[in-house]
């Protein structure tokens, strides 16, 4: 199996590449996982260059394809270097890339990060690549809604319309072939709880300067890390805590699975929507 990754400098999409990388080569996730294409602005990711990194998965091939534009998949080439042998194979689709509604000038640039590009490379991936089967994990997150109110902020209503859409493209030709959606909702995502996790804490703190990302250094996050994550940690609301090892272990198992609904509590829209909880009880934390 392929598998294809966005966000690989931020924290959601760092956890699963340390969990993959993590993998005994002998393990049955790591047999699956022939190569990893990681699809990223940067022409370097740093958990690759980080000295410390995880080198137990010696089976998996990684490769890294840097790209700028994620309304255009042809550009450079892009989806000449993903196409292999994989129309007789599954792809797995991690999609991590995402950005704070903060750190956007204006509600249609959020849009366009959020919705148009996980929607534009699910469609140009089932397409061309022309896998027998295509499972795509979209990264969304708690609070979104496909049903807003008055009251629910932009990421909860443009995330909740991307979960949508997304999920409605496995009804529509010539997508329904081969198209298989999750969303996960991930919370209070948390790095910092567990002792194998301390790069990944690390690499995400750090300041924008080549070497790590940001995802962090944003008042909202760092207020969430002083009141919310000490909380969190303490079990007092494990629904709502997202640690990156536990998080990463489950999102990879859904993207190389047999792509069907699941059956869990806590799990929407037939269960291709799955809430925190529902991730947390995938992972064993959580009756």
């Amino acid at each position: 199996m392929h598998l294809i990754l966005t966000g690989a400098t931020g924290m959601v999409g760092t956890a699963v590449l340390h969990h993959i990388l993590s993998l005994p080569a002998t393990s049955p996730i790591a047999q699956k996982i022939n190569r990893v294409s990681i699809i990223s602005r940067r022409p370097e990711v740093p958990l690759l260059q980080h000295p410390d990194r995880p080198k137990q998965n010696t089976f998996t091939q990684v490769q890294v394809l840097h790209h700028t534009d994620f309304k255009d998949f042809e550009k450079d080439g892009l989806l000449a270097k993903l196409k292999g042998e994989e129309q007789d194979q599954k792809i797995a689709v991690i999609w991590a890339l995402g950005v704070s509604q903060t750190l956007t000038s204006s509600e249609e640039q959020y849009d366009e990060i959020t919705r148009i590009y996980p929607l534009e490379a699910a469609k140009a991936f089932s397409q061309t690549l022309e896998p027998k089967q295509l499972n795509f994990v979209y990264v969304s997150g708690e609070g979104a809604t496909p049903s807003p109110g008055f009251m629910t902020p932009l990421f909860g209503r443009v995330k909740g319309r991307t979960e949508t859409e997304l999920i409605e493209l496995m009804d529509t030709q010539p997508y329904s072939k081969n198209l298989k959606v999750f969303n996960v909702r991930p919370g209070g995502v948390d790095a910092g709880a567990e002792a194998d996790q301390k790069i990944v804490n690390e690499l995400t703190h750090a300041n924008d300067g080549g070497t790590g990302g940001t995802t962090r250094n944003t008042l909202g996050m760092r207020a969430m890390e002083k009141l919310l994550l000490p909380v969190f940690r303490s079990g007092v609301y494990k629904a709502m805590h997202s640690p990156t090892a536990e998080m990463a272990r489950v999102m990879v198992e859904l993207a190389v699975g047999d792509g069907e609904p699941v059956n869990v509590r806590g799990a929407e829209a037939g269960g291709r929507t799955l809430r925190n909880v529902a991730l947390r009880r995938l992972g064993g934390s959580v009756k």
